[in-house]
């Protein structure tokens, strides 16, 4: 039986951010440049093929595209301005959309007003609720600022478990949607149970290191892009499970460990933002040529919780108490559509989807490998 064929599929990816796909004609020479290509991963060529041809489902069960982290070297040496480091990102959207089975991540993904609509409902929902359940302290020491009175630890972190228990349901299902197609419904290899425990620690590690971004010629690139991921992933950690840690009405020392790690995650997002935004404004990169709507969305509200943040901590040793509760809400505000909207449904999802890709890629050629030694 042969591969189902999909005249549309390269008309449905230019809603993912596609450009001119017609301009490549496979020379060859992005996958020759690319430092991360192995024997089997031939990327970005074979996926941009795979999408030409229309084999959607040969698209869906190849981990390739996930091995990119898009350094742009591809593109900067392209000898027809195709672009495919943006193309191998715009199937990665594509496929964050194939796998999540609510629909969400590719109406967010294809529609610019979708997204700003769901963000600004949930901004000023989560808004309306601390202007209706929220009660500013009365205080008899202006100085004294009573933000767990205001917003107490036991509500907001019920509220985060919620969320978290929530996004964790879709992410989860999402990759195990992933797991079906990438590796259950490939017949051409089988896969011994050990491979699993085998292979499982390399995917830690590159989650952790972005180890495998090292080998592009941008390392500074592959710093930033390190530490914003460090300093967000570090926020969500405290903000989910050391909520009582993190949120006190005691001012601690400025060598207590909740104010340095607190101040080192606001570096990392501001710098970190402020870095990207800056690239992605003047285009001068190959990497930061190209922006679909989700990029700038993402790092706008990541840049607005690292500003409200530390505005709250600011106005908090200030004694500027009505300051310090408004703020917070606005805070709030920002974290929750960010959340919601990324973790499970878009950018943030890449953070599980790229390890488990290298994982999947990684059993398939130990697979590989070990049927070609027993023949």
């Amino acid at each position: 039986m042969g591969k189902r064929v999909d005249p549309n599929l390269m008309s449905k990816l230019e809603s993912y951010g596609v450009g001119d796909w017609n301009a490549c004609y496979h020379c060859g020479n992005c996958t020759a440049m690319c430092p991360l290509t192995e024997q089997g991963s031939l990327f970005p060529r074979k996926g941009i093929r795979t999408a030409q041809m229309g084999l959607t489902d040969k698209l869906m069960s190849s981990p390739e595209p996930w091995l990119c982290y898009y350094c742009g070297e591809c593109s900067e040496t392209c000898p027809r301005d195709a672009n495919p480091g943006e193309m191998m990102m715009a199937i990665r959207r594509f496929l964050t959309s194939l796998y999540d089975w609510t629909g969400i991540a590719g109406k967010l993904y294809r529609s610019k007003a979708m997204h700003i609509i769901m963000v600004m409902v949930l901004f000023f929902g989560v808004l309306g609720a601390f202007f209706a359940f929220a009660k500013i302290p009365v205080l008899s020491d202006p100085a004294n600022v009573e933000l767990n009175s205001f917003a107490p630890v036991p509500i907001i972190q019920l509220v985060d478990e919620i969320m978290l228990g929530i996004l964790s349901f879709f992410l989860i299902t999402n990759m195990i949607n992933m797991f079906h197609k990438v590796i259950l419904k490939d017949k051409s290899v089988k896969i011994p149970i050990s491979l699993y425990f085998k292979e499982v620690w390399a995917a830690i590690w590159n989650f952790f290191t972005q180890w495998r971004f090292r080998k592009c010629d941008h390392k500074f690139y592959w710093f930033r892009h390190l530490f914003l991921m460090l300093s967000y992933v570090g926020m969500f950690i405290l903000i989910i499970f050391f909520m009582d840690w993190f949120q006190t009405d005691k001012i601690h020392p400025i060598t207590h460990p909740q104010r340095w790690l607190g101040y080192l995650i606001t570096i990392g997002l501001l710098l970190g933002t402020i870095s990207f935004m800056y690239g992605r404004a003047r285009k001068k990169l190959e990497i930061f040529k190209f922006s679909h709507h989700s990029d700038w969305i993402w790092l706008v509200l990541l840049f607005l919780i690292a500003l409200t943040g530390i505005l709250v901590h600011i106005f908090r040793l200030a004694g500027m108490a009505h300051l310090t509760y408004y703020m917070y809400a606005l805070h709030l505000a920002v974290e929750v559509p960010m959340v919601v909207t990324f973790v499970a449904f878009s950018k943030w999802s890449h953070l599980a989807y790229r390890p488990l890709a290298l994982f999947f890629a990684n059993l398939k050629k130990s697979a590989l490998a070990l049927q070609e030694s027993r023949s």
